[in-house]
């Protein structure tokens, strides 16, 4: 069979000259067997022996390196060239992706460039057909997608690991610049004032009075007025030398000494939303099943390969449901999206387990077919002190009854003990949320979290606690004032439907299906302390 087609592409020449040259290829495309239009979409050249650099076969007279929006798997065609046209030249000794193997770490310096590479491209790929996965499943199931908003004034997790939003510090260097470097008032320059403010009120009271004793002498009514315009400018300037006194760093103060946020943007503080979920449940229980899918944000100072500061959430709400629902939902979920990899990305799954993860393709038939195991959160920590006592397995962190489970333990009970995802739920209510519903022990809550090979927790949900004054008291529990939650109380006083929800990290998603070890690698510009570039 024979066609032609047009291959795009940025091609570098690593010959004896050093040009590189973006190109536009018409191609005669010789293969015997038939070759879908989807699979000529979605293939990138190779380069053999390395996973994070593509070139042309090196039967070609030069080496290139080649990313292309439309290209070929070498070893299903060959091409043959009829027509290169220069679009755009760069000096290849200067291209910063040199021809060698590249380490993670570097190619994340050079994010703008990194979607070139084999791995990087991979991803980006197989994180497009999550997210398709994801409205495609929440879609067919009769959910809602509903957009939350990113900038908040409350705080979904009671954590405080919050960015906040605030236009008062541009205010400062604004006012500073104006001031001209004025100094600020000293508590002895409020002091004078007060002093100034007590004698003129004195004076203001003997002027009162003999202008009462001689009321006819218009001097002296005269003098008695002039007496209130003084100590009236005087309070002004009081007020003012006040005001001024408790501006500290050029941010104003409260009486009370703390910032005064009446004079931010939004009136409050406000921060960056950690979840969706609380808007979420908002319209779950007007409009039934919703679920969001957007960024979320954590002011968590992690370095570890498992956090990021900005991430996206996946998180569904259901109305009129328990945590059984709630897990089944999960359940059907991850095993949705597995089966959509398996089903639409196996060249980039193939790709993935020859050179990254040799179990990632087995382990998505795995979940895509098995039936998670659930367990309680008792039975998980029973499980694990037996590990630890008949010296089966030493851990970091001693696991006891009423710790949060940490990742070692809970890839110890999908990777060794259990070998498929297992839910543990109803958790002790101390390490959990105040949303989430309390049990009849009054020690536990409907909560539940979803563990996976290789990564450890996925899915975090729970029945959300639909009771006013068991909400109120938890709420207060966590030392958290009512006020910023007065709407989220409000879905309780008119009217409340028990209901669900969860949580999923998507790149933690990401991180399931590719194998990949460190969570900056399955997002495309990756956000954590001290780095915000591109």
């Amino acid at each position: 069979m024979h066609f032609s087609c047009s291959v795009w592409g940025f091609l570098c020449r690593i010959g004896t000259t050093t040009t590189t040259m973006t190109v536009i290829t018409t191609a005669t495309i010789a293969n015997s067997i038939l070759i879908t239009f989807s699979s000529l979409l979605y293939s990138t050249f190779e380069r053999v022996g390395t996973n994070n650099e593509p070139s042309l076969p090196p039967s070609l007279p030069f080496m290139y390196t080649a990313v292309g929006v439309l290209s070929i798997y070498i070893k299903q065609v060959e091409l043959k060239a009829t027509k290169i046209i220069y679009v755009g030249r760069t000096d290849g000794a200067e291209y910063p992706l040199a021809k060698k193997k590249q380490s993670y770490e570097f190619l994340r310096e050079k994010a703008h460039l990194r979607p070139r590479t084999n791995t990087i491209a991979a991803v980006a790929r197989i994180r497009n057909a999550l997210a398709y996965a994801t409205h495609q499943f929440f879609n067919q199931n009769g959910f809602l997608y509903v957009h939350t908003p990113i900038i908040t004034a409350s705080d979904c997790e009671g954590a405080g690991e919050m960015f906040q939003v605030t236009t008062l510090l541009h205010k400062a260097e604004e006012a500073g610049s104006a001031s001209g470097g004025a100094s600020t008032p000293t508590a002895a320059d409020v002091e004078a004032l007060k002093a100034q403010v007590a004698e003129q009120g004195d004076a203001v009271k003997a002027a009162k009075a003999a202008a009462a004793e001689d009321k006819g002498n218009a001097d002296k009514a005269a003098a008695s007025k002039a007496a209130v315009e003084h100590l009236l400018r005087l309070k002004q300037q009081l007020a003012k030398t006040e005001e001024a006194a408790r501006i500290i760093g050029g941010i104003a103060r409260a009486e009370n000494g703390k910032i005064d946020y009446t004079k931010d943007f939004f009136g409050k503080p406000s921060y960056l939303t950690v979840s969706g979920q609380l808007n979420g449940e908002y319209y779950a229980c007007g409009l039934s099943n919703i679920y969001t899918f957007g960024p979320t944000f954590r002011a968590e100072n992690s370095h570890t390969t498992r956090h990021l500061a900005e991430f996206w959430m996946i998180e569904p709400e259901i109305a009129f449901a328990t945590l059984e629902d709630d897990m089944a939902c999960a359940e059907d979920y991850v095993r949705h999206c597995c089966q959509h990899l398996l089903d639409n990305c196996r060249a980039d799954l193939d790709f993935i387990t020859k050179m990254i993860d040799p179990t990632a393709l087995e382990r998505l038939q795995q979940v895509a077919s098995s039936p998670f195991k659930r367990i309680t959160y008792t039975e998980a920590v029973e499980v694990l002190e037996e590990a630890v006592a008949s010296g089966k397995k030493k851990f970091d962190f001693q696991p006891k009854w009423g710790i949060d489970l940490q990742s070692e333990h809970e890839r110890y009970l999908t990777e060794e003990v259990y070998k498929i995802p297992t839910i543990v739920y109803n958790y002790p209510k101390d390490i959990k949320a105040f949303y989430m519903r309390l049990n009849d022990d009054n020690k536990t809550v409907a909560a539940m979290d979803v563990l996976v090979p290789k990564v450890g927790e996925l899915i975090g949900g729970s029945q959300r606690e639909e009771r006013l004054d068991v909400l109120e008291r938890r709420i207060k529990e966590t030392g958290m004032d009512l006020e910023p939650y007065s709407g989220y109380l409000d879905l309780r006083r008119y009217g409340t439907v028990p209901h669900a929800g969860f949580g999923l990290g998507f790149e933690r998603l990401l991180l399931f299906a590719t194998g990949l070890e460190n969570i900056r690698e399955v997002i495309p510009f990756p956000r954590w302390p001290g780095h915000a570039e591109y």
